[in-house]
């Protein structure tokens, strides 16, 4: 497969703790990548690392080499470097976190930090993403209203609009059903398939259920190392390792 992110030996430190360890990782374009494992084995963080927003932690350090399209994201430190890093790579978190203003503003707000576009474009390219995002017919006539009034599942998907605002090329998920009902869970995962014929996404899931709906390729993470990774359905039907094995049938 063609590699449009390339983990190369990726090891990542919290102060005198490493979190992670030789991380090596081949994850093409336009597929649904998922980290799965148990809490605290670090799939998270290196989630974070592929947009380096581990930076922002005080002592976190890190080695090795992510490439994007075969540029290395840990080859330059300057501030604009880093910031033009992340308007190419949407994330959308765990909770979902509209700002408590109206709809509309919440979606225009990612242009308008960076550039001036007249208010026509705005709404445009909001509208656009908003049916991107399955939301918009639900939303049309509530545009002015606080996107605090939107269901958690509305809320979610309005973040996944959002971050569809500065047209990225890859897009993070930290976990985005943990906080949802069943029915806005299956509208995100099938939202998340139609993505990615555009998008390159990776996803951190404790359900193991979901990895297999939906993602074409499964890292599995423990004691910050990646046990196996390969062909989701291959991983699930055939696991290498007894380790993986005993992780799929529930049994640590």
């Amino acid at each position: 497969m063609d590699s449009f992110i390339t983990i190369k030996r990726f090891c990542a430190w919290y102060g005198k703790n490493q979190a992670l360890h030789d991380i090596s990782l081949d994850i093409p374009k336009n597929c649904i990548y998922a980290f799965i494992g148990p809490s605290g084995c670090g799939k998270t963080t290196m989630l974070r690392s592929l947009n380096r927003l581990n930076d922002l932690i005080l002592g976190f350090r890190a080695g090795g080499s992510i490439e994007i399209d075969g540029a290395d994201i840990y080859a330059g430190n300057g501030k604009r470097f880093v910031e033009s890093l992340r308007k190419s790579i949407g994330m959308v978190f765990q909770q979902p976190n509209p700002l408590p203003i109206p709809i509309m503003s919440n979606m225009v707000m990612p242009l308008t930090e960076h550039y001036r576009l007249p208010a026509t474009a705005l709404k445009e390219r909001a509208m656009e993403k908003l049916k991107m995002a399955a939301l918009y017919d639900e939303v049309a006539d509530n545009m002015n209203k606080s996107a605090l009034t939107l269901s958690g599942g509305q809320q979610q998907r309005l973040c996944i609009a959002r971050a569809l605002m500065l047209e990225p090329k890859i897009i993070l998920f930290d976990e985005p059903c943990s906080a949802l009902d069943p029915i806005s869970t299956f509208k995100i995962e099938d939202l998340l398939l139609k993505l990615k014929d555009e998008y390159t996404i990776v996803i951190v899931t404790h359900n193991m259920e979901q990895a297999r709906r939906i993602s074409d390729y499964t890292a599995f993470f423990y004691n910050g190392s990646v046990v196996e990774a390969g062909d989701t359905i291959k991983l699930f039907n055939n696991p290498e390792t007894d380790m993986l094995e005993r992780y799929i049938l529930g049994k640590f």
